[in-house]
């Protein structure tokens, strides 16, 4: 069964193009490398064996993926391709929108010609905003999201609900999860931050590594225990497997719309990872306190009793692994970016 996966190369979609091999799927890798690297291809091939078919274009591109759809046929559709750096987004709001907002409408465009079974929606926590209580649930009422990054999931998720609210053949299942970190356990594929990182796993690898002389922190004055931001960390292979049930339930039952948390269920303090990185690993971590980072919020983690009671999913991997993995995977990339 041929699935679409937009943004494919990147660090979620590429984990999820391994898991979908792995589950007896062929995946069609739809990237143009605006956040990724051409040679996260010849690794997933690496891991799994098997060839994959890529096409080097923007999703956006309605000529071109009507040809693809046309001639691939696909059953499903995994939409990962957007912009994802909350700060950035703050800066340059408007090529947030572009990019995840219309090419969005363009690819349902080509989407509307054609009978899929299953469309799984790449979102993500900040549709919650700064939440009043937590751990949020599914119900939990979505606030003013903190950054332009967060009102794009916002505004996508409400396309696609209006889009798919007629539609009796394809079934929506809009995943808001967390915050991904972590590699492969071959440390083949991991997160690949071209040029300033945007997340903090990366910024403690390069600093790790000598990349920077230190990390700074983006504030330690925050309404939380230690006084450092708190998120719920998924390692992003467990995320990949979360893909890939959701896409199977949908191929199998008519749920539309599903809407699915997918995290860990735990809320770790950026403190912690920092501490937890330094014992697991056993690498000196020099950092600093900055200003606090527009459009962060305070605490935000995850209540996933929905996913696991539904779809029989639960984290298989601590954040120590994911941790040792990404140091794993920091290694390998010096071979090919340096």
């Amino acid at each position: 069964m041929k699935i679409i996966v937009t943004g494919g190369a990147g660090f979620i979609g590429s984990h999820t193009v391994v898991e979908l091999i792995n589950n007896g799927y062929e995946p069609i890798i739809i990237d143009d490398f605006r956040n990724a690297e051409p040679f996260v291809i010849d690794q997933i091939e690496k891991i799994t064996g098997i060839m994959i078919k890529h096409y080097p274009i923007n999703c956006g591109d309605v000529k071109s993926m009507n040809q693809i759809f046309k001639k691939e046929k696909p059953e499903g559709v995994i939409h990962f391709a957007a912009d994802k750096a909350v700060g950035e987004s703050v800066e340059n709001p408007l090529k947030y929108f572009e990019n995840n907002i219309s090419n969005l409408i363009q690819l349902l465009k080509v989407v509307d010609q054609f009978e899929l079974k299953s469309f799984v929606f790449s979102s993500s926590c900040t549709v919650y905003g700064n939440p009043d209580t937590i751990p949020v649930v599914e119900s939990t009422p979505t606030k003013p999201a903190f950054s332009p990054y967060g009102e794009t999931k916002q505004m996508g998720e409400k396309i696609l609900l209006d889009y798919f609210k007629n539609k009796t053949i394809c079934n929506l299942s809009l995943l808001r999860y967390f915050n991904p970190i972590g590699a492969h356990s071959s440390g083949k594929i991991g997160e690949l931050p071209l040029g300033v990182p945007n997340n903090l796993v990366p910024f403690i690898m390069q600093t790790a590594t000598g990349k920077r002389e230190a990390l700074t922190v983006f504030g330690n004055d925050y309404d939380t225990p230690d006084g450092y931001c708190i998120r719920d960390y998924i390692h992003v292979v467990d995320l990949a497997e979360a893909h890939v049930l959701t896409l199977k339930y949908g191929m199998k039952k008519d749920h539309n719309p599903l809407i699915l948390n997918v995290g860990t269920g735990k809320g770790h303090s950026v403190l912690e990872v920092i501490e937890t990185f330094k014992r697991e690993v056993g690498v000196k971590l020099n950092f600093k306190i900055g200003n606090r980072r527009a459009g962060d919020v305070p605490s935000i983690y995850a209540d996933n009793k929905k996913i696991v009671a539904l779809l029989g999913w639960k984290p298989r991997y601590s954040l120590a692994d994911a941790l040792v993995h990404a140091w794993k995977w920091e290694q390998e990339m010096k071979k090919h970016i340096g």
